[in-house]
């Protein structure tokens, strides 16, 4: 098979392009150029640039002759409810008359929900776009939480030993790693099953946020607790407009949590277990990346280190 790979130097998208090269398929790969795009075609991809989330290139000729595609979006935080439609419409017009398909979509769970649920109402944008394309069947992965977010929390640990966060301390998110995510969807590309919608809902462990901070402890050694930080308090959202963010942003992850916290935003169905643990996880990508923080005295302080310091 020939297929499409947008993304291909994403965390994602590089792994999918090299497992399927790897299974003997021809692989176009969709990037803006640099050093990743040359590894991909030293690997035996097809380099094409361009991009779907600025609009460049050629993009009406990058699904020339593939037979499936794989479409992600990379979020523009400078633009995050109006950035999904506009690259779910460049999709639908260079898939419509493409003799693409099969097309793999990685959205995200509560992709089913209509609302004000934060960022996944961007993912409920794309679904209801590329369902317009009729003659092409989806296959819809609904990913959950990337365990590569909780990187984002390695230099609060290293300084505080504390998770600061707004998720419910009861709430069981699902948590999924990367290179899973990119294995899911080789096998969906190179097994064709002619259904004209499917729905996989994709996550590894359902873990609460203490459950994981517990685990992050065992695993380094010292105490990790986790702290429920309350966005109504004036004070919190003060310092992040000041210091961190926009009043965009700052509603975005409002409604995006809360969705989480009430319960709109759930995976439905029970899953098949992944080869990646959240423990395994820590272990082998997380932990190395705390232990650089440990060591760099000058990281800038972030929101989320910011809300784990001591109180």
């Amino acid at each position: 098979m020939k297929i499409a790979v947008v993304g291909a130097t994403g965390r994602i998208g590089a792994q999918l392009t090299r497992k399927l090269l790897h299974a003997g398929h021809k692989v176009r790969a969709l990037s803006r150029g640099g050093h990743g795009l040359d590894a991909l075609a030293q690997a035996g991809a097809e380099p094409f640039l361009g991009s779907f989330d600025t609009g460049a290139g050629d993009l009406g000729r990058f699904f020339d002759g593939a037979d499936a595609a794989f479409l992600m979006v990379k979020t523009d935080w400078s633009n995050i409810h109006g950035h999904y439609p506009a690259v779910a419409q460049r999709f639908v017009d260079a898939l419509r008359d493409s003799p693409v398909r099969l097309a793999v979509s990685l959205t995200a769970i509560g992709s089913e929900v209509k609302g004000d649920t934060g960022h996944f109402a961007c993912f409920h944008q794309l679904d209801q776009k590329l369902n317009e394309l009729e003659k092409i069947d989806l296959v819809h992965l609904r990913a959950g939480w990337f365990m590569e977010n909780l990187l984002a929390w390695t230099g609060a640990i290293a300084k505080h030993g504390r998770i600061g966060w707004s998720l419910d301390p009861g709430v069981k998110m699902s948590w999924v790693a990367t290179h899973d995510i990119a294995d899911l969807a080789a096998h969906e590309l190179g097994h064709p099953t002619g259904e004209r919608r499917t729905v996989r809902e994709v996550g590894s462990e359902d873990l609460t946020m203490p459950e994981v901070a517990a685990m992050i402890s065992r695993e380094i050694g010292r105490p990790v607790e986790y702290r429920y930080v309350d966005r109504n308090r004036k004070e919190v959202e003060a310092e992040f407009l000041q210091r961190f963010g926009s009043p965009e942003l700052w509603l975005d992850a409002n409604q995006t949590l809360a969705a989480l916290n009430d319960g709109r935003v759930r995976f439905h169905r029970a899953r098949r277990p992944l080869p990646t643990t959240m423990e395994s996880f820590l272990r082998n990508t997380w932990k190395p990346r705390m232990l650089e923080s440990l060591a760099d005295e000058h990281e800038p302080e972030s929101f989320n280190t910011w809300s784990s310091r001591d109180a």
